[in-house]
């Protein structure tokens, strides 16, 4: 029977790889028979990554990246064709967020957001597009958000919110320009999966909102948002471009 998940010899790149969903879904896509190269800003991380992700007879690539800066960027497109021979497949997962209120928010911390979950996501978009426009093939797949479409009572994301937001409609631009091209651009929008991140602005009312506002009353566990990933990295996703795929225990129906 054909396996439409199958993603076996193909060559990935994951962005914000050195821990939480960045590593999950990089060790997702070598279970599955991928090449990985894997890139993040702490590189003695992503070398412990790299032992995991071998272990499933694949190759790795480690490549060091600010994706807000676009150097390093191209770099990590560069070395991966060098390396492995083409970019089929890009994850872009890194993302930085604060839960501060509006008003008390500064320049640099609104900058920052913007600069990794907007900025950072086209420039990667941009490179990788290159090469995959040129080849005929590709699958992106920017990690956005439930934030994409709601907030969060109780909890300031203004800042996040408005940057999923924009990823989205980045997504389904990029998608249009690049439907004839074979390259897809999808969004996977997770609700709340534990992180490096959403460790940083936990607290109780944050934990009371998610076990009141989600119908399944609690977070996403590891590996609950493979699946989906793999849909759209994927040739079973073949037809489906500029979508938004939420993974989010319900958070969005009620």
């Amino acid at each position: 029977m054909k396996n439409y998940f199958d993603v076996s010899g193909k060559n990935a790149i994951v962005t914000g790889a050195s821990s939480g969903l960045g590593r999950q879904f990089a060790l997702c896509l070598a279970e599955q028979g991928a090449n990985v190269t894997i890139c993040a800003r702490r590189v003695e991380r992503l070398e412990e990554v790299k032992k995991e992700v071998e272990a499933y007879g694949v190759k790795c690539v480690v490549c060091p990246c600010d994706v807000t800066d676009t150097a390093q960027i191209a770099k990590v497109v560069e070395t991966t064709v060098n390396e492995l021979g083409s970019v089929d497949i890009l994850i872009n997962n890194a993302a930085a967020g604060f839960a501060t209120p509006a008003v008390e928010c500064d320049d640099e911390t609104w900058q920052k957001t913007m600069n990794t979950n907007v900025n950072g996501v086209f420039y990667f978009c941009r490179e990788a597009g290159k090469v995959m426009v040129k080849q005929g093939y590709g699958r992106i797949v920017n990690i956005g958000s439930f934030h994409c479409q709601v907030t969060m009572n109780g909890v300031p994301r203004s800042g996040y919110s408005t940057a999923k937001g924009a990823v989205l409609m980045m997504s389904k631009a990029l998608a249009a320009e690049w439907a004839k091209s074979g390259v897809t651009v999808n969004v996977l929008g997770p609700g709340y999966f534990a992180s490096e991140m959403s460790a940083k602005v936990a607290n109780e009312a944050y934990e009371a909102g998610i076990r009141n506002n989600c119908p399944m009353g609690r977070r996403g566990n590891p590996g609950e948002l493979n699946g989906a990933m793999l849909f759209l990295a994927s040739d079973a996703s073949s037809y489906v471009t500029g979508q938004l795929l939420l993974v989010d225990g319900g958070w969005t129906i009620v």
